[in-house]
Parts: structure tokens; sequence; C-alpha cells
């Protein structure tokens, strides 16, 4: 036993070694003891901690890569001096200090998102005042940096012996080739041995997500922040995708009648076919934060966090089968002003050459509607300012408020009522030049820290998750309040729906319910209170809108107007669209179907709770999914969504 432990201690790195794979294997198991054998059965706790040991070993190599070149290039005469244990001290500290803050950044992200590092935490470094702040805000930060430096010098100290000690590295040519080519070997090695799909282990995915290794799911996820679909993905002939989308009603006709209104007649209201009385003239879009729809009463949820949306939504037409496409707020602002698919990767939002695109506010702008986009946060954040102001948006954003005018703000936005009350003066500018508007606003207090003023609500802040969806219902019912006495009121309608969920986890990849969004239309003039419990995509928004104003640029979207899919002669093509940033999901006739890389098909039966139990692929929805994302992939890397200002030949 002695003479393996002296050749273990001759390792000099192995001490390096020793901590990664430690605090790797306890962070792993802190993250399944938290979730628990409800969500993960112990059946699955094996194949998490051998497949999470092999993914350790496979990053560790990259963390040795610098070591050994450190040790080919590093100068003889350096070695063995007095000064390198303390040194090798140092370094030991430092690297504890940093793997243990990272198990912390696990841990906090974990608890927000269910998953490993993925490409919100790749976007979170770029953002580093909204998240910093954020950050600070929410959590004790400087108790919780120094536990971090306390108990990396307390493992420092008590393996100050074997550190110190630890054969230094070999000075001999041979031994520096050797080192050398270690250093280029072992990572490409590792990622010849490994992928991060190989997480895919199980059919829980809570259970493969915990399988991972931090800081590997982090760099795949930056490597991947734009997946080519025909490169990673299945595919159909060009011809035989626009052929099923054909069938399926998408027709996306040319946009020539809007760009050039002079030569083409526009469309006429047709009662008959519209539940509106008359068409609406005003838009007002509220996408809102993260709410769920388990958050509303309407939906059932007996904690009263939603009051004046429950009456909204009693008063208007509320949608129960509506899902959002994604679980970022850029994949909502582009389903809701671009109707689209998601494509693999970044949102459309976040992407170069994404300026005048068909957008609903491009097409509106092109009709003499005025279109603002009004946010209560930094518009940076996320490309959204460069985004909308690209395609003809008036992008109003937290800067532009008056200072009198915000009486409460955190890192994150302005107070929602004061986003609103700001809002309501840009409308009445509208108004008042005789303008026809189109406003989306988006809401900022449903997100950590959940702060607000106080004496709005009976839940004092910060009041987390609850308090910031019971603040944010206040903030609209308000805003309705001071919308009534307008006299642009009785010609507007009001839209409220969520930019995405609070969380999407669960134990499948694309959890069905952690999509479903409300989504509720409030036009108390125009509009026949109602219900309508037949599955909705959030794509279909822009083109409902435009299609109850009457107004042309409806059929060239990739959704459909939710009040033309049922008319008679039309397909039926009640159909959902959700995604994380490389899984994609088509649900239809109770089945889902995600296509993700590696040309990977699943289909899933989707039961009464939402539930996902793997079934055989059914043919004809596989080609339907696959000519949707396909389209819409090409669509925009061909510039096919961009408004052409080319005449009409």
């Amino acid at each position: 036993m002695k003479p393996f432990l002296s050749r273990l201690r001759a390792l000099p790195f192995l001490p390096y070694a020793v901590l990664f794979l430690g605090i790797a294997s306890l962070t792993r198991l802190a993250l399944t003891l938290f979730t628990g054998t409800e969500k993960t059965p112990l059946a699955l706790w094996p194949g998490i901690f051998v497949h999470g040991f092999g993914f350790d070993l496979a990053t560790l190599t990259w963390l040795l890569a610098p070591m050994l070149l450190w040790a080919a290039l590093w100068p003889t005469r350096w070695r063995n001096t007095r000064w390198q244990g303390g040194l090798r001290l140092v370094l030991f500290c430092v690297l504890a200090a940093l793997l243990l803050f990272g198990a912390l950044s696990e841990w906090t992200f974990w608890e927000e998102f269910a998953t490993r590092f993925n490409f919100i935490a790749v976007d979170y470094l770029v953002y580093t005042h909204e998240v910093i702040g954020n950050i600070v805000e929410s959590y004790p930060v400087v108790p919780l940096l120094g536990s971090v430096v306390a108990l990396a010098a307390g493992l420092t100290w008590l393996f100050r012996r074997p550190i110190r000690t630890a054969a230094a590295p070999s000075t001999r040519a041979p031994g520096r080739v050797v080192y050398a080519a270690l250093a280029f070997l072992l990572p490409w090695g590792a990622g010849q041995l490994s992928d991060i799909d190989q997480m895919q282990f199980s059919g829980n995915a809570y259970a493969n997500e915990l399988a991972g290794n931090g800081l590997m799911t982090f760099f795949a996820a930056y490597q991947r922040n734009e997946l080519d679909y025909d490169r990673f993905y299945a595919t159909l002939p060009t011809a035989q995708a626009a052929h099923i989308l054909g069938e399926l009603g998408v027709e996306r006709e040319p946009l020539s009648h809007v760009l050039y209104p002079e030569e083409n007649a526009s469309e006429a209201f047709d009662p008959a076919h519209s539940p509106f009385k008359r068409p609406p003239r005003n838009i007002v879009l509220i996408t809102v934060e993260s709410l769920s729809a388990k958050f509303l009463g309407s939906f059932g949820n007996p904690d009263g966090l939603s009051p004046r949306l429950d009456a909204l939504a009693k008063e208007g037409v509320l949608f129960t089968q509506l899902y959002a496409t994604g679980t970022r707020t850029v994949r909502g602002l582009e389903a809701l002003s671009l109707g689209t698919p998601p494509i693999p990767g970044q949102a459309i939002v976040r992407r170069p050459h994404n300026e005048h695109l068909a957008t609903l506010g491009e097409i509106l702008r092109r009709q003499g509607y005025e279109t603002f986009f009004l946010y209560g946060g930094y518009g940076y954040f996320d490309n959204m300012n460069t985004y909308f102001a690209g395609n003809d948006y008036q992008v109003v954003d937290r800067t532009d408020f008056p200072k009198a005018s915000v009486g409460f703000a955190n890192v994150w936005g302005v107070a929602d009522e004061f986003l609103f009350d700001n809002s309501l003066t840009q409308l009445d500018q509208a108004y008042a030049a005789g303008k026809p508007f189109l406003a989306q606003i988006m809401t900022t207090s449903n997100h950590r820290p959940f702060t607000y003023p106080d004496g709005r609500i009976d839940i004092p802040s910060p009041g987390k998750r609850e308090g910031g969806v019971k603040y944010t219902d206040y903030a609209i019912g308000r805003f309705i309040d001071q919308a009534r006495s307008k006299p642009w009121f009785k010609d507007t309608l009001f839209v409220i729906v969520a930019d995405h969920c609070a969380s999407a986890a669960g134990k499948t990849s694309l959890p069905l319910e952690g999509y479903r969004i409300p989504l509720i239309l409030y036009a108390p003039d125009l509009l026949k209170p109602g219900r309508d419990d037949r599955l909705a995509s959030q794509i279909d928004i822009p083109p409902t809108l435009l299609d109850v104003m009457g107004l042309p640029g409806d059929d060239y979207f990739f959704g459909i107007s939710l009040f033309e899919q049922d008319e008679p002669g039309r397909p039926q093509n009640r159909r959902v669209f959700i995604s994380n940033y490389q899984e994609l999901g088509y649900l239809k006739d109770g089945k889902l179907v995600v296509l993700g890389p590696k040309q990977r098909v699943d289909t899933f039966q989707i039961d009464a709770k939402g539930d996902a139990t793997p079934t055989a692929t059914v043919p004809r929805l596989r080609d339907e999914a696959i000519a949707y994302y396909q389209s819409a992939f090409k669509a925009f890397k061909e510039g096919a969504l961009k408004l052409d200002a080319t005449p009409p030949r």
C-alpha cells in the first residue's frame, strides 16, 4: 500500500485533480439530493454518478492541459526553489476558491432553471450589469463570498503537506515532450470519447442534467449558440417541405400589397368571420415577464395571486391552451413580433441581419401606424433595442423615462406601474397626433429580485415569485383602470400574454406544462367575453391581430390567425411549437414530435395531465415538424423574412 501511495504522491498534479473531482462530485450529490427522489428515482442515481464521473474526468483533461504545458515549458532553474511550495499553495487556494464559487453558482442556477449551465449562463456573462446587480439584490453576497474564501483557505491548510511535497515535474527532455504531448492529446481524446449529447442516458431530464458537468455544459452551450439546422437536424427536400406547409394553410403570400398599397386593395373587415363587432383601431400588447398559466386563478391556482387578470379574463376572451415557443424573453418577443417557429440556437432577436423583417410593427408602420416597444429595463439587454428599432418600432426604455416619473426601480427595471404610466404618455401623444398605434409593453417586475413598492399588495417586498406575480397583476389592473378614462380606450384591443413560463424544468427535455401561458384578449366595447380551450401557439398572435383589424399581411406569417384556423374550407391546423436552445418540439393531435441534433427525431404521447410517454413516430407529424422548422431556418438565413423593397414585376 505504501509504495502505491508513494507513487501517487509523485504525480505532480494529483492534488489539483483530487480537488476538482471532489468538488464536482459533491456538487452533483448536493444537486441530486436537492432535486429529490420524486423527480429523480433512486434507480437512476447510479447512472447519474457513473456518467457524471466520466464527464468530470473529460472536463479534468482541459483543466490539466495548461498545467501540463507549464510543466513542459517551465525553466529548470525555477523548479524546486524555496518559493515553489508557497506558489503551489497559492495556486491551490485560488483554484479551490474558483471551483467552490462555480459550485455555488451552479446551485443558484439549478434553483432557478433546474439545469446545468446552458446558453442562458453564456448570455449572463455578456450582460454583467443586470446579472451582478440581480445577484447582489437577491442574495447575501458578502457572507457567501466570505464563506467561499474561508473554505478554500481551510482546504488549502488541510492539504498543505501533500501540496508542498508533491514531486516537481521532470526536467528531462523526454519528460517535457511527454508533458507537451499530453497537454494536447488528453483534451483531444476526451473530446473524441465524450460528447454533451451523451448526457441523455435516460428518459428523465433531471437525471440527464445532473449527470453533466457545469464547465462542460457551459462551453458546449457557447459552441452551440448558433446551430445550423441543415447540418444538425433531420431535413426534407425543400419542395416537399413547401408542399406540406401549403397543405397546412401556410401560404406566406407576398407582402407587395403592404409595401405598395396603391397597387393592391386592402382586405375588408368581415364580421361574419370575426368575433369582433368592429375592428379595433389600436393594439396594446402587454408581454408579461415569466407569467406561467399555473399562477392564475383562471387556471385553477387557489392562492389569489391574479385577481385583476382573472377579472379581465372573464370580461374578455381567455385562451387556455396557448404555449410559449421558448424559455427566454427573446423567444417570446420573436414569436410575438415575427410569428415564426423558433430556430435552433439563439433567437432571431439576438442575431445579426435581423433588421427590416416582416414583423408586426414593420407591417403596421408601412400602413400609417405608430409602433412602440416600451420596456421597463435597459433595452440593450438581449439586443432588444437594436432589434425593435431596426424593425421600425419606436423604442422607449427606462433611460427615456423622466426621473420624476419613476417611483421605484431595481437593477432589472422600473416597477411595472411606472412603466405603464410612461406608456400611457406615449399612447396619449400618438392619439393626439391622430395616429392609430401598436404598443408592445414588456414588463419586468415578475423577475428576481422580486422587489416592488410597499403598500400595493398584501405580500411584502421582496415577495419571491408569488409577490412578483401579484404585484404585476396589480399594475396591469391599475393600467387598465387608467386607460378606461382615455378617449382611445373604446377602439383599443388589449392583448395580455406571457413571454414565457417561470420555469420549463421537468422530467422530459420539453415538458409541455412548462410552456403553457395565458392569453387574454380584452376589448369590452368590441369583443364579447368567451373562452377558447383549443390548442394555440404564440406565433399565431401577430397574424391574429392583423386579421381582426382587417388589415393586409396576416397571410405572410408562419403562424395562422386563431380566428381563421377553423373557418370552413381551411385545413385544421391546431398545433404548438415549443423549444429550448437545441431541441424543437411540435405538438399536434396529442403527440409531441421532438427534433434534436444529430438528426434525432423522438415522438411522445401526451396524456391529459401533460405528461409524455415515448411512442412510435408518426411519419406525417414528423414531416410537418421538419417542414416548419427547416423552412423557418432557411427563411431567416436566406433573407426571406425581410420586407423586400423591390417593386413587384
